[in-house]
């Protein structure tokens, strides 16, 4: 009888090899991506926690900046005996982005802050004061039917120079005419506009990005009182379309005359012109009563800039509103711009 022997199936080492192996680089894919998604989730949270301190930092440097200002607004009221505001006063210097840490080293009169963290190193600080009367008020508008008149063809002709739509002037005009009605009981039931703060707000009420824009360096809007313009630190444009049948080349001598000695009342300017009549107390004066105060801080890539108008009146500097705004420095507006 023929004997037959079995042989039994060969194992296949190298394929179990390749499936541990496999294996192991599927659980050290899988623990890489925990732990970088852990390191992402912390890395995350520390830079929340970095902007948001930073912020809250800016904010209080902010508002010493705004008190610092309303400081400089109020003794300069009391040093003035004429009561005039030109552009040769403190409040006008601007103040160019600087270290903060360089303020603190002035103020203890060292060269330099021994305490002073990495991050007062990164802190910098800027500012303006800026007359809102040196600009035209777009509240004119909402005046009385005469001073709506008025104001009306200051408006059409500084529109006309800009090269604006003069729909949008009527656009304005007629929401603030219905912001005048506001108090009046037969509005109560009617739509009324809500009144911007500022010129950039227009566009709340459907007026183009451009036109304010445009309009920005010319006009603006103080609230609830037609203001007069300030021959002192008011723009050629904005003085030649306030003054109806006043040339351009009057404007800009009026301009050049007070750069070189400002005007102590408004005769002085109207001296100048061979019409004197143009230049008239209820259009113009050489003083002011509304400030715009920007303040901007800068750590490292956060940015906060704070915007506050401010009223004057001799013995005190009220503030009517603050608006705050964080950006990135890419898109953050720098403060040459009006």
């Amino acid at each position: 009888m023929t004997r037959f022997t079995t042989r039994s199936t060969p194992q296949h080492p190298l394929r179990e090899r390749g499936a541990a192996l496999l294996a192991a680089m599927l659980t050290v894919a899988l623990v890489a991506t925990y732990a970088a998604t852990a390191m992402w989730q912390q890395w995350r949270a520390i830079e929340v926690e970095s902007a948001e301190r930073a912020r809250i930092q800016s904010s209080w440097i902010l508002i010493g900046a705004l008190d610092w200002s309303r400081l400089i607004l109020r003794e300069d009221s009391f040093s003035r005996s004429d009561n005039t505001d030109n552009l040769t006063e403190p409040w006008s210097v601007p103040l160019e982005e600087a270290r903060l840490s360089t303020f603190l080293a002035a103020q203890r009169n060292v060269s330099q802050v021994e305490d002073a963290s990495a991050e007062m190193d990164n802190a910098f600080l800027s500012g303006r004061i800026t007359d809102m009367q040196s600009r035209m008020n777009l509240f004119n508008l909402a005046g009385t039917p005469e001073q709506y008149e008025i104001a009306l063809k200051q408006f059409t002709r500084l529109f006309t120079y800009l090269g604006l739509p003069q729909q949008e002037l009527a656009l304005i005009a007629k929401n603030m005419q219905q912001t005048k009605s506001l108090s009046t009981t037969s509005s109560q039931s009617a739509p009324i506009p809500l009144l911007p703060q500022n010129i950039t707000q227009l566009t709340w009420w459907g007026v183009q990005q451009s036109t304010v824009s445009k309009l920005a360096n010319y006009a603006t809007i103080l609230p609830l009182v037609p203001a007069k313009l300030n021959l002192n630190t008011a723009s050629a444009e904005a003085i030649w379309a306030s003054a109806e049948g006043l040339d351009m080349s009057d404007a800009q001598r009026i301009v050049q005359t007070r750069d070189a000695h400002y005007f102590k009342t408004f005769d002085e300017a109207a001296k100048l012109l061979s019409n004197q009549t143009l230049i008239t107390s209820s259009l113009f004066d050489t003083s002011s009563s509304y400030f715009e105060i920007r303040g901007r801080m800068r750590i490292d890539q956060t940015i906060v800039e704070e915007r506050s108008l401010v009223f004057k009146k001799r013995a005190s500097v009220r503030t009517l509103w603050r608006v705050r705004g964080g950006f990135l420095r890419d898109s953050a507006d720098t403060l040459g711009k009006s």
